[in-house]
Order: structure tokens, then C-alpha cells, then sequence
């Protein structure tokens, strides 16, 4: 196992090191450029859309499983998990406070990802043979690329299916039987059964229960989530400037050690704050465009426009919040780190009742997340087996759930850091050589020309 263990260590430190933050930014800054800011200098119009988007559109009706509102929250039921809780707080403990600089800096160019990610799932995706839309990554990269690139997408969606077991299932349940385990005292076995049965009774019932489930669930959540958080900023209201100050200063500059806290140069914060921006809203990923792929539009770039808040909210909203509940609190220089640490920011401010709050948001944000990926993974797997094979998958994933809840996970994080960022390698390849079908269709878009999703091309 130590080898083995080594030999994914030398692996990651490779496909997280300094080519990949460079292209994870590099070509989502090249979208954002050459989508001339669409993605910022239209975030009022993404929310308009959105609002709409919670029923389905005139001319859109048996397009797609489900509504362009419902497939946002279905990404963001995915994205909003331990990476805003416990991500923000381990970014702030290895790359100190300008590590947050750097996650608003993925955050604003990963909208253009995300946009174009959408764009071209939408586009390019197809009708199965039960008639439900698929799309991603896996299939804009088949049917826009062409056959000589299909390799890639398969890479895609073999490194996506193992994903799912690691970051978006396992490790999900073992965060949430840790977090309950420490405030309530719950054996381990216990919360993974209980979380096996609720995301059981919604992930057999596909995409349609899932989104609906994710639907209800994510905006409670995250708003009561942010709720809290701005309480704990109104309570530390004379520490928040001096915690935004903290944040730009050592965003170039290096931070010295205090207490527990080891110190950190820029190059830590601008590593730390890109790698776990990418792991909290997974931009340039290619997971949130499996989802999008199934909206019930017929306009690939009025679905990127819901698609890119989803990075906005994951991360300039929940994640701030956490990161300034951290920061404004006399704990982030102690030593703590991870949930532990935005725990203890929040029961400073909330005392008796934050640990709780932080618990139940751990609880909730890790659930959803096991239905979101559910989806990613079963969709890989449909592209790789063939739909008969969902059945199969659908039942390994559950029983998975109960293995992440009482196993020790050190090793299958590693794993699923590894495969998250093979996921990222292909897709970022695909955005970049498709770019000018991303630009040409929000362009045409923009001028009031019709623009065709996938099932309506002419292959």
C-alpha cells in the first residue's frame, strides 16, 4: 500500500502542480476574453434566466428531463459540498489569506468555463435510446471534435466514473460520520446507513428524482448556510475590513507565521487558492455540463448563462463567507484546519449553537453532493457500458456510500484528487479546441439568430 500510496503522491503532485493551474486559468481566461466578459457583464441576465428557468420555457416543452433551474441546482447540489467548508479553511491554513484572492481569480474566469462547458453539452449532446438527453464532455468531444479525438472522450469518462466513487461518494460520507461523530456522537456505521437508505430512495429514481430532490434542497440550504454566515459577520463586523485587507495584501505578498499558523509565500496562496477553488466549484472539470446537457432548452447559450452562476455562487458567495467567517475569528492562526476550523469560527461568534450549524451544513451540502455525482458517474458509465449498464452502477454507488462512512479515506482522497484532475485534462483540451463554436454561438445568440441544440443537428 506505500507504494502505492507513493506512486499516486508523485502522480498528483504532478497533475495539481503548476501546468495545471496554469491551464485551468490560462484557458478559462482565454474563454473570458474571447467571449469579450459576456459571462460577468451578463450575470444580471443569467439570474433573470434562472428565475424564469424554474419552469419550462414556451417552445422548450419535451426538450430535455429536466428544468434549466433544476439542472443549476443539480450542478450546484455537486458542487456546494466539504469544499466549501472544509476546503476554504484548509486553503486559508496551507496558503494563508491571499489564498482566497486566488480562489475569486479561478471563481472569475471559471464562469467562462462553465458558461462554455454548458454551451457545448447542449450543443452537442444526444438522445439515448430510453429518449433521455445525455451530453458532457464525453460527447462534445465525440460528435464536435470527431472521431479521431473519441479517445479522449472515453479518457474522460473512464477517469469521471472512478471520480464518483472518490470525491463525489466515499468521502462525502466519512466527512459527514466524522462531523456527526464529533458534535453528536453518532457511531460511524449509523450515519452510513442513514445516508445510504435517503440517497438510495433518490438516485434509483434517476435524474428526474434527483433534480427534483436537488431543487428543494439546494436553495434551502445554501441560503440558511449564508444566512448564518452573515450573522457571524454582522457579530464580527470590526474585523471584516481588516480580514478583506489580509486577503489582497498577502494575495502578493508572504505572510509570516503566528501561533499555529506555519507561515505561507505567494506561490503557497496562489497554488492552494486556485487548487481548491477548482475543487470547490469545479470549473473546467467537465462534471456540472453532464448535468446542463439534460435541461429542457433549446438554446445551448441561454443554458451557459444559468450554468456560469453556478460558479458564482459556490464560490464568490459560500465560500467568502466562510473564508471571512474564518478570518475574522481568532481561531485561523491556532492550527486547526479543514471543518474543524470553520467549526471553531463559527461557534466563537455562535456560541453553542455554530458547531451545529456547521454540522448540519457539513451533513447536508455532503448529501447532496453524493446525489449530484450519482448523476456524473452514472452518465460516464452509460457512455462507456451502454444505458443497461446504469442498473449495475446505480447499485455499486449506494453501496459505496456505507463503505466511505466507517473506512479510513486518506488513501481515496489521493485517489479521487488524482482522477479529478485527469477529468480536467481533457475537458480543458476540448474547451480550447472548440472555443471558436463557443464564440460564434453566444455571438449569433446575441444578435437574435436562433441557435440549434444537439438533437436538432444535422450529423
Amino acid at each position: 500500500m506505500e507504494a502505492l500510496t507513493g506512486f499516486f503522491t508523485a502522480i498528483e503532485n504532478v497533475v495539481w502542480g503548476p501546468l495545471m493551474l496554469v491551464l485551468l486559468l490560462g484557458v478559462g481566461l482565454y474563454l473570458q476574453l474571447g467571449l469579450k466578459l459576456v459571462p460577468i457583464r451578463k450575470l444580471g441576465l443569467g439570474f433573470s434566466l434562472l428565475w424564469k428557468g424554474r419552469v419550462t420555457q414556451k417552445g422548450d416543452e419535451g426538450e430535455g428531463e429536466v428544468s434549466p433551474f433544476n439542472a443549476l441546482m443539480t450542478s450546484l447540489s455537486a458542487t456546494i459540498g466539504t469544499g466549501n467548508i472544509a476546503g476554504v479553511a484548509t486553503a486559508i491554513f496551507l496558503g494563508g489569506p491571499g489564498a482566497v484572492f486566488w480562489m475569486w481569480i479561478t471563481a472569475l474566469v471559471g464562469m467562462a468555463t462553465k458558461f462554455s462547458e454548458a454551451v457545448l453539452a447542449v450543443r452537442y449532446r444526444e438522445v439515448n435510446k430510453d429518449g433521455d438527453h445525455v451530453g458532457g464532455p464525453m460527447y462534445y468531444i465525440r460528435n464536435g471534435l470527431g472521431k479521431k479525438w473519441a479517445w479522449m472522450g472515453v479518457a474522460f469518462a473512464f477517469f469521471g466514473a472512478i471520480a464518483s466513487f472518490g470525491i463525489g461518494n466515499t468521502v462525502q460520507s466519512n466527512s459527514v460520520a466524522d462531523g456527526l461523530n464529533q458534535s453528536l456522537g453518532l457511531p460511524h456505521w449509523v450515519t452510513g446507513i442513514v445516508i445510504m437508505v435517503l440517497a438510495g430512495a433518490v438516485i434509483l429514481g434517476g435524474i428526474r428524482r434527483i433534480a427534483k430532490v436537488a431543487g428543494k434542497l439546494v436553495p434551502i440550504m445554501a441560503v440558511a448556510y449564508i444566512a448564518a454566515g452573515i450573522l457571524v459577520l454582522i457579530i464580527n463586523a470590526e474585523q471584516v475590513g481588516a480580514a478583506f485587507g489580509m486577503i489582497f495584501t498577502h494575495a502578493f505578498t508572504p505572510i509570516s507565521a503566528a501561533g499555529g499558523f506555519a507561515g505561507a509565500a505567494v506561490a503557497k496562496a496562489i497554488q492552494f487558492g486556485i487548487a481548491r477553488g477548482v475543487f470547490s466549484n469545479e470549473a473546467g472539470l467537465g462534471s456540472a455540463p453532464i448535468a446542463h446537457a439534460a435541461a429542457q432548452t433549446k438554446n445551448p447559450v441561454r443554458q451557459g448563462l444559468v450554468a456560469m452562476l453556478g460558479t458564482f455562487i459556490d464560490t464568490i458567495v459560500v465560500c467568502s463567507i466562510t473564508a471571512l467567517a474564518i478570518l475574522t475569528s481568532t481561531h485561523w492562526t491556532g492550527g486547526e484546519t479543514g471543518a474543524a476550523l470553520t467549526t471553531m469560527a463559527f461557534n466563537e461568534s455562535l456560541p453553542g449553537i455554530g458547531q451545529y450549524i456547521v454540522s448540519f451544513a457539513l451533513a447536508v451540502f455532503a448529501f447532496t453532493t453524493i446525489l449530484g455525482w450519482a448523476f456524473y458517474g452514472e452518465k460516464c458509465f452509460e457512455f462507456l457500458f451502454g444505458v443497461g449498464s446504469i442498473k449495475i452502477y446505480r447499485v455499486v454507488y449506494i453501496l459505496a456510500i456505507m463503505l466511505g462512512a466507517i473506512a479510513p479515506l486518506n488513501f481515496v482522497w489521493l485517489m479521487a484528487s488524482v482522477f479529478n484532475a485527469l477529468m480536467a485534462i481533457p475537458n480543458l483540451i476540448a474547451l480550447a479546441l472548440l472555443s471558436p463554436v463557443v464564440f460564434d454561438l453566444t455571438k449569433r445568440h446575441f444578435a437574435g439568430e436562433s441557435i440549434l441544440p444537439g438533437e436538432d443537428l444535422k450529423r
